[in-house]
């Protein structure tokens, strides 16, 4: 597959999304979850029986320790019999719907709010397809309000956190005093397959599961300046689709399996990376911010080559990117959630100040590039 890494001169386009109003939304709470065993990557490549010296070494060399997965028991011969599509399915219900309560109430917690100040639930993800979605399975099983109202992005892939958030930032605004969530729930065993292939390595070395929740309020007209939520203003956003690449990320069906697999082109890394220039430019244009005075970058974790790509073309270091590759370290690939994983991370660091900028940025299938900016 041939994709092109030029990335073209940021003239013309569509300009970047600015809140409207004096008060934009602020990010309130965030909480994550996870759910199965813990597993090293050894212990992946032991459980499944993986011998092949360049498998193992897409595994030994990711840059990640440790990923939750839930994976199916060995039988009595101790096989590990991979899932029909029916049970992923069903497996991706289950964790979803766990992980996303937990992710959910945590963020909550920290919000200073509770399940009954709930107005607008966003549910993410691309693991699974469910019908209803996410957001009604979540709203019965923890007995929402069946008033709040919902909407689910299913398939955009790991830049969709970012793409919720824009879509209920703007909610956030237009019901200013009233409490919106957007919650990424990312079943990654559910999305499995076992073969011998490198293809199959690649996917199966990186994702983990893992869910993420972020809560949105934008202050009510008559609230005390005292009253004021805190957490940092959603500013603007920005994306850029590169439609050259748009299968280097896809899910096929298989039909040797009888199963969906996910497909990652060897190329990603370096075509992200060179277009990250190009949309953080985009959403820093008018601003008068130059990226130098950018103070917090969350990043997601994509991968060890997509990490490096992003660090390199938009001249970061190591320390920017710390609590992406700790995520990935400690997490790996938590799809659409990544993002949240890190700016948790950075909460409780307690190192954000008022008046510091950050840029929130995601990459996905399309292929595509979300960002965002924001400010304490």
């Amino acid at each position: 597959m041939t994709i092109g890494l030029d990335a073209p001169a940021p003239a013309g386009g569509t300009a970047p999304t600015r809140l409207p109003g004096p008060r934009p939304p602020r990010i309130v709470g965030v909480g994550t979850a996870t759910a199965g065993t813990v597993y090293s990557q050894p212990d992946v490549l032991d459980a499944f029986g993986i011998t092949d010296p360049k498998v193992r070494s897409v595994f030994l060399n990711s840059a990640i320790e440790r990923r939750h997965l839930t994976v199916p028991e060995p039988d009595e011969h101790g096989v590990r019999v991979p899932e029909p599509q029916g049970d992923l399915l069903d497996k991706h219900k289950r964790l979803a719907v766990g992980m996303g309560a937990e992710a959910l109430r945590a963020c909550l917690k920290r919000a200073g709010a509770e399940l009954g100040d709930l107005r607008h639930l966003c549910c993410v993800t691309t693991t699974g397809f469910l019908t209803p979605g996410l957001s009604a399975l979540l709203i019965r099983e923890l007995g929402i309000d069946r008033h709040c109202s919902r909407s689910d992005i299913v398939g955009m892939g790991c830049n969709a956190g970012l793409n919720a958030l824009n879509v209920v930032a703007g909610w956030a605004a237009a019901h200013p005093g009233e409490l919106a969530v957007v919650l990424c729930a990312e079943a990654c065993s559910a999305a499995y397959a076992f073969d011998s292939t490198l293809r199959t390595a690649v996917v199966n070395s990186l994702f983990g599961d893992g869910a993420g929740a972020v809560a949105l309020r934008s202050p009510a007209p008559d609230d005390h300046p005292a009253a004021t939520p805190e957490g940092p203003r959603v500013l603007a956003f920005a994306s850029c689709i590169i439609p050259e690449a748009v299968d280097a990320m896809r899910y096929d069906w298989d039909r040797d399996l009888g199963r969906f697999s996910f497909f990652l082109d060897p190329q990603v890394p370096y075509v992200v990376g060179a277009h990250a220039e190009l949309v953080v430019d985009r959403l820093l244009d008018g601003t008068g911010l130059r990226r130098s005075e950018i103070r917090h970058w969350l990043v997601h974790s994509g991968g060890k080559k997509v990490i490096d790509s992003v660090v390199v073309n938009l001249g970061l270091t190591r320390h920017d990117l710390r609590h992406t590759v700790g995520v990935l370290r400690d997490h790996g690939n938590v799809s659409s959630g990544s993002f949240l994983f890190s700016y948790e991370r950075l909460l409780d660091e307690r190192v954000a100040r008022p008046g510091d900028h950050g840029v929130l940025m995601t990459m996905g299938p399309g292929s595509t590039i979300e960002t965002a900016l924001v400010q304490w």
